[in-house]
């Protein structure tokens, strides 16, 4: 049997464009990389996602612990409460013209749940709002109604993930294009604010930019979704300077990345595995923190816990797939961090 690892493919032109699943990786494949990784295997506690067709694709938290899931397949965002384990719908698929939701990030300062939103319908996923174009959305972070929409330029763009600075800039990655976008604090439209050739992926029509996050040396950090790269672009002055690949351990679909002491993040690997990275000038090193999730996509850390979301997302952009279908229901799962890890 084959398992389809999610990465996002282009559909052609006359469709709206969704990346989709790059590669196909033999079950024996992956059985050996859960082997080779020095994982602690631990018994973890997990949350049901709603939705037959949730698909979560990424995740966030707020201060007082709550967490916010978006989905691709049924669209909208969860608003999940880990100390009752009770989840909900907190934005409505459709709010605000919304389709699938990709990137999440809670910013308090602004009260703002950002959130990224993708056009598809043509792949089964939400159908009940009206924008055809990728676009972020602003959702009020107490009541979740929806305060702001821009869309991303250009014809065929992919809004993928989130980060926010301390002056309330926001930056995404688009995944479609070479190219991390900001858009600052009262602007209404998007300006490139770094893109570079290294960014795109090595095949024509598959997914390049995806996870990113600022460092505790104030530079942002972005990784390359089926190239496995990890990549610094210099901030001085709140402008970006060089983009530099960092060298270290193979990566496998490095997705999400979030920020986890002095120059450390977590992140998670299609592969399987949540990850601490380190950073040590131009070069990085690894330490697996927990293996075996089933094509994790995301993680939001709450104090000494990290959550992921399991998002299994070959079942989606696999139109073909023949084999057994995601197991269900579809769960976020909390990873406990020694205090080892924590510092």
């Amino acid at each position: 049997m084959r398992l389809q690892l999610a990465s996002y493919l282009m559909l052609s032109l006359t469709l709206p464009i969704a990346l989709g699943v790059a590669q196909g990786v033999d079950h024996a494949a992956l059985v050996v990389l859960s082997f080779i990784v020095p994982a602690t295997i631990q018994k973890v506690e997990s949350i049901a996602v709603p939705g037959t067709k949730a698909f979560p694709e990424s995740i966030t938290s707020s201060s007082d612990g709550a967490l916010f899931v978006g989905r691709v397949g049924d669209g909208g965002i969860v608003r999940v409460e880990p100390r009752t384990g009770e989840s909900a719908v907190f934005v409505q698929p459709g709010a605000a013209g919304s389709r699938s939701i990709l990137g999440v990030f809670a910013d308090e300062a602004s009260n703002t749940l950002w959130a990224c939103s993708n056009d598809l319908s043509a792949l089964g996923g939400a159908a009940t709002g009206r924008d055809t174009a990728s676009a972020l959305k602003g959702f009020d972070l107490k009541t979740g109604v929806g305060k702001r929409s821009v869309s991303l330029p250009g014809p065929h763009a992919y809004c993928n993930d989130i980060t926010v600075d301390s002056k309330g800039s926001v930056y995404i990655t688009d995944s479609a294009n070479p190219t991390v976008l900001l858009l600052s604090p009262g602007a209404t439209a998007f300006e490139v604010f770094s893109s570079s050739q290294q960014f795109l992926p090595p095949r024509k029509e598959s997914a390049g930019l995806d996870g990113i996050a600022f460092g505790s040396d104030g530079n942002l950090y972005v990784t390359t979704y089926v190239a496995g790269e990890l990549f610094r672009i210099d901030v001085k002055r709140g402008k970006a300077g060089r983009v530099t690949k960092l060298h270290g351990p193979s990566l496998t679909f490095p997705d999400a990345l979030r920020p986890f002491g002095e120059m450390s993040f977590l992140l998670v690997e299609g592969a399987g595995t949540l990850d601490r990275v380190d950073i040590e000038g131009d070069e990085f090193k690894t330490a697996s923190i927990h293996a075996g999730f089933r094509q994790p996509t995301s993680l939001t850390r709450v104090d000494s816990t990290a959550w992921v979301s399991e998002g299994q997302l070959g079942f989606f952009f696999d139109r073909t797939h023949n084999g057994p279908p995601p197991s269900l229901p579809f769960r976020i799962y909390a990873v406990s961090l020694s205090k080892g890890q924590t510092q």
